[in-house]
Parts: structure tokens; C-alpha cells; sequence
């Protein structure tokens, strides 16, 4: 249930896989409303058939871990209780007084998409080279904000308030989405001088955008050529780094480990 180095593990991971895929797809359609009205016996019918799927995963899960309670409250025991409560809590909540409770209750479904990262190893180095470039990221972001409040002050003085321009927090908002290239044409400038700053705010703004990329990418390079398997996790086995305090697959906490990599007596 933890790991997919056997065949039948790996089929367990197939079926839990597109398990998620449908039953996410399944909930999106049940929004729309002549699907639901006209499919509505055979999404109840699916949608009982994934949850119980699912919620014999889960059990099978908390009696396979040695340390169940690890589990349970780890993330992503977290995200597998989340993915099935909402279909039992239906049969406890009368849907006449509770209706629209009960429709936020079951958009909870949505959380079985976190499941997949359960089979995204990659998803661990890039997540690493995030935590990584934050401090970068945290200041270039802080240096957008700046040049948006200085523009978005400039255009306030420079347009009039027929152009849209009718206080600073909204020339701002215009300067967020011309800096962001998103350009959404509700407020523009009428003068030259205002034309002129906004085609330099959108030439800064093609920069802006290949900075925290580039600024990733180099972080994700360097934990992709550090980070190599050092040993696997005595609960699930599951592969564990070096800087693994955590076991990522199933939470388990790990004990020190010498610069060997061996556990700690």
C-alpha cells in the first residue's frame, strides 16, 4: 500500500490513480446542471462505487502502517479522510434544511487531486527548489510591488479621472495587470505622457516574467544533482535523502541518522 515496487503494488497505484482522475472529472460534471440533472442516478451510483473504493484504501493503509496514528494524521492520511467523509456525512445531513452546507460539504471531493501527488516523485525536488529560491523570490516579488505602487501613483497624477484613473488603489490595480501583461482594457491612458510610462511598464513587465522562472529553474538544478537516495524509510520503504526529516510518502518521522546515513542508536 506504500510503495509500488511489486506488480500488484503497481496495479494498486493504477486503479487508486485513475480512481482520483474520474471521481475529481465526476464532481467538475456534477456542477454543471443539465448534466447532473440528466446523469444523476449514474454519478450517485460512481460516486459511492470510488468512495468505497477509497475508503478501503484508506483502512488498508492505517492496518499495513506500523505506526498508524503517523498515518492518520500525516498529510496526506489527512487528504484520504477529506476525499471520503464528505459522501458519509450526506447520509447524516438531511439535504431539505442543510442544502447548500451539504454542496460545500461534498466540493471536498475536489480534495482527492492532492492524492496525486502520492505518485509524483518529482514532485518532491521541485517542491525543495521552491522552499530553496524563496528568500529570492520573496524579494523580487516585493520589488514588483514597489514599481506597481510608484507607477500606479504616477498614472493617478498624470491621467485624468475620465481615463479610469480615479484613485491610486485603482491606477495600481492597472498597473498590476499591465506589468503582469494580463491587460484587461477597462482602464487605459489618454495622454502621451501616460501612454509612454504604460509601454515602459509593459516592457518590464516580458522581463519580470523569466526572473522567478529562471530563478526556479537554477534552484531545481542544483537539489535535482544533490538530492540521491540514501537509504528507505523503515515504514514504508519508501526512497529517503540525506535531508529527509520526513518520510514524503507516508509521514513517517525518521530518526537522526549519522553522516553515514545510518540511523542514530
Amino acid at each position: 500500500m506504500f510503495s509500488a515496487n511489486t506488480k500488484l503494488g503497481r496495479r494498486v497505484d493504477f486503479v487508486i490513480l485513475w480512481g482520483i482522475i474520474l471521481s475529481v472529472l465526476a464532481v467538475m460534471l456534477e456542477s454543471v446542471k443539465h448534466i447532473q440533472a440528466r446523469f444523476e442516478f449514474e454519478l450517485n451510483v460512481f460516486e459511492w462505487f470510488v468512495t468505497i473504493l477509497f475508503s478501503v484504501e484508506y483502512i488498508l493503509r492505517v492496518y499495513s502502517s506500523k505506526k498508524p496514528l503517523n498515518y492518520v494524521f500525516s498529510f496526506f492520511g489527512l487528504v484520504d479522510l477529506l476525499s471520503i467523509l464528505p459522501t458519509y456525512l450526506g447520509l447524516i445531513v438531511p439535504g431539505t434544511g442543510f442544502g447548500r452546507a451539504l454542496r460545500i460539504l461534498r466540493l471536498l471531493r475536489i480534495f482527492r487531486i492532492l492524492k496525486l501527488s502520492r505518485y509524483l516523485r518529482a514532485a518532491d525536488e521541485l517542491l525543495d527548489a521552491l522552499r530553496s529560491s524563496r528568500p529570492k523570490i520573496t524579494v523580487f516579488l516585493f520589488g514588483v510591488v514597489l514599481v506597481a505602487i510608484v507607477t500606479g501613483t504616477l498614472m493617478y497624477i498624470i491621467e485624468d479621472a475620465e481615463a479610469g484613473f480615479t484613485s491610486i488603489p485603482r491606477s495600481i490595480y492597472w498597473a498590476i495587470v499591465t506589468l503582469t501583461t494580463v491587460g484587461y482594457g477597462d482602464i487605459s491612458p489618454a495622454t502621451v505622457l501616460g501612454q509612454f510610462l504604460a509601454s515602459m511598464l509593459m516592457v518590464v513587465g516580458y522581463g519580470i516574467i523569466a526572473v522567478p522562472t529562471g530563478i526556479v529553474s537554477a534552484e531545481y538544478t542544483m537539489t535535482a544533482s544533490k538530492k540521491k537516495p540514501s537509504g528507505e524509510c523503515e515504514n514504508c520503504h519508501g526512497p529517503l535523502t540525506e535531508s529527509d526529516k520526513f518520510c514524503s510518502n507516508c509521514g513517517y518521522l525518521l530518526p537522526k541518522r549519522q553522516p553515514d546515513g545510518n540511523s542514530a542508536s
